[in-house]
């Protein structure tokens, strides 16, 4: 069987990706940091589970809970928004944003990969966002640190590529979550030419896509936006 880890595995895209690994037969791994209730049930919920709890930010903690972990298939999805215009962000949202988007892929990523390469195979695919392609207002922190992981994909495909190891990215607009859920889908729509916000479920699609299915795509960044970026 087929294994996968997914860190932020509470959120609403990693919650999707965990449901539809798991549909296609895949032993899963759910990260979380801080919603327990959440990782236990969704554990409970589906067969061939398990949860490891760690801050992705602290390495030593992180490397403890991930020694002797092998897997096919790693999802850097962990992330947070720290939204605030740039003349009035706070250095802590500033780098709390950094450290988790930028640092805890780079941790995760290095804690599992020596054994990747060791099997030579594997997949990688880290949540980006439309905002580290093209910027957003309100977003130097979150920008930057998702441009950054855009930029980390392209140079590690081209390292681990000898190796056998796919790395790529997704690039997901505005999609259907806790982070979309005050926003004004009326007012937001009209930059979105399929009208609409995204789903979870299709992000998720995606990803299993660029992680199982792509065997000959690698360094690549794919857009999910529904039409917004072009």
């Amino acid at each position: 069987m087929k294994s996968v880890l997914i860190t932020g595995a509470t959120g609403a895209i990693g919650e999707a990706c965990a449901r539809y690994f798991h549909e296609n037969g895949y032993f899963i791994y759910l990260h979380y940091k801080g919603n327990k209730q959440k990782a236990a049930s969704l554990a409970n919920e589906l067969e061939n589970s398990k949860v490891i709890q760690f801050d992705i930010c602290n390495q030593e903690e992180l490397k403890e809970k991930l020694e002797g972990i092998e897997v096919d298939v790693l999802i850097n999805n962990a992330g947070i928004t720290k939204d605030k215009l740039f003349f009035w962000m706070e250095d802590a949202d500033w780098k709390s944003v950094i450290d988790t988007t930028v640092n805890g892929t780079y941790y995760v990523t290095r804690a599992l990969l020596d054994n990747m390469i060791s099997r030579r195979g594997g997949s990688i695919v880290n949540v980006a966002s439309v905002s580290g392609l093209v910027g957003n207002m309100g977003q130097t922190n979150y920008a930057a640190a998702k441009g950054a992981m855009i930029a980390f994909t392209k140079s590690l495909a081209i390292e681990l590529a000898r190796y056998k190891i796919r790395v790529n990215a997704v690039a997901p607009g505005l999609i259907e979550s806790e982070m979309t859920k005050d926003l004004d889908l009326k007012k937001l729509k009209k930059d979105i030419p399929m009208q609409r916000f995204g789903k979870p479920k299709e992000v998720a699609e995606c990803i299993f896509f660029l992680a199982d299915s792509a065997n000959y795509v690698s360094g690549e960044v794919l857009n999910i936006s529904g039409g917004m970026v072009r």
